[in-house]
């Protein structure tokens, strides 16, 4: 995963907040990037993202594209891109992204392309929907023949947890196979919707939809949210676990579902009873090893009548009724 861009753009801020649980305001006291800083990301506990974090500075850009052009854009997997909205340089920026074009189309001809439009907070609200469609037609135009895709960022918002959420479910091999077995999974216990969250980031990596809703962007900001409720737990040396949200329209459940996820289900119904979710949340642990045997052994809803819902559970040692 290959990150560049501008110097003061943002890449490395996205990239803590991310990768390693820095809040917005911390970011200030990064430095800039000097030349290639390497980490390698384990998400989902087996894929290991081998991010490249490029420095910005132009003598580094010019070198990227001369004596390091093999190096660098060899084998890459995705190109993310960073462009600082307000950045008075707009020329220079698109000829230095044209230039990784070149050298991605030589090097890396199947790579996913993203550009991330950044720092939109800094933009007056009623202005933002204008300059990124406009910006983000300039850069589809000149992305041909490569295809790139476009998001708004700032690290203030939600937004970056929609971006990243996106380009990291282009890397999950088997994202198909997880979407089938969650939407098992939501229509065995009912569920409005579930969706599924990488453990360290919380990134959004599937979910199932059964009912509509009107917010687009919600998933992007339950992330948001969950991810700094986790910082605040940890700086008071407390461990998140789970959560449960309730009113008169429905209630959630945040829960532990496998070593590397969470797992958050969201019913219409607002009295079901909070053990018989978790329960059958937890219940994918007599078989974690299989996400197929996790979901076909989960609880079945038998019955519903006004005011009681009758479940039945089983495993290979026992069966019991709720």
């Amino acid at each position: 995963v290959l990150l560049m861009g501008k110097s003061g753009s943002g890449k490395t801020s996205m990239r803590s907040i991310i990768f390693a649980n820095y809040i917005a305001r911390d970011t200030r006291r990064l430095g800039a990037t000097i030349d290639v800083e390497h980490s390698h990301v384990r998400f989902l506990g087996n894929l290991v993202l081998n991010l490249w974090d490029c420095g910005g500075q132009e003598a580094f850009m010019e070198n990227y594209f001369a004596s390091q052009r093999d190096n660098i854009f060899r084998n890459v997997e995705v190109l993310i891109y960073v462009f600082d909205v307000e950045s008075r340089e707009l020329d220079k920026d698109m000829h230095y992204y044209q230039s990784c074009l070149e050298a991605i189309l030589q090097n890396s001809p199947e790579a996913k392309i993203f550009c991330l439009v950044h720092k939109m907070d800094l933009v007056q609200e009623d202005q933002r929907d204008m300059i990124f469609r406009e910006r983000e037609e300039d850069l589809k135009r000149l992305s041909k023949p490569l295809e790139c895709t476009c998001f708004r960022t700032s690290i203030w918002d939600e937004t970056l947890y929609r971006a990243w959420s996106s380009i990291v479910y282009k890397l999950i091999p088997n994202v198909k196979e997880l979407e089938q077995s969650l939407n098992q999974f939501a229509n065995i216990i009912d569920a409005d919707e579930v969706l599924l969250f990488e453990r360290a980031t919380f990134l959004v990596i599937s979910h199932c939809q059964r009912r509509p809703h009107r917010d687009i962007h919600r998933f992007e900001k339950v992330s948001n949210i969950i991810k700094q409720f986790k910082l605040s737990c940890s700086k008071l040396a407390a461990q998140f676990q789970s959560m449960e949200v309730r009113n008169s329209n429905f209630a959630a459940f945040i829960d532990m579902f496998t070593s590397n996820t969470y797992v958050m289900v969201i019913m219409s119904d607002p009295i079901i009873l909070a053990a018989v979710i978790q329960a059958s949340i937890s219940n994918h642990r007599y078989c974690d090893q299989d996400f197929q045997k996790c979901f076909s052994k989960c609880f079945k809803i038998i019955n519903r009548l006004p005011g009681l819902n009758l479940f039945i559970g089983a495993n290979e040692d026992t069966s019991f009724l709720i």
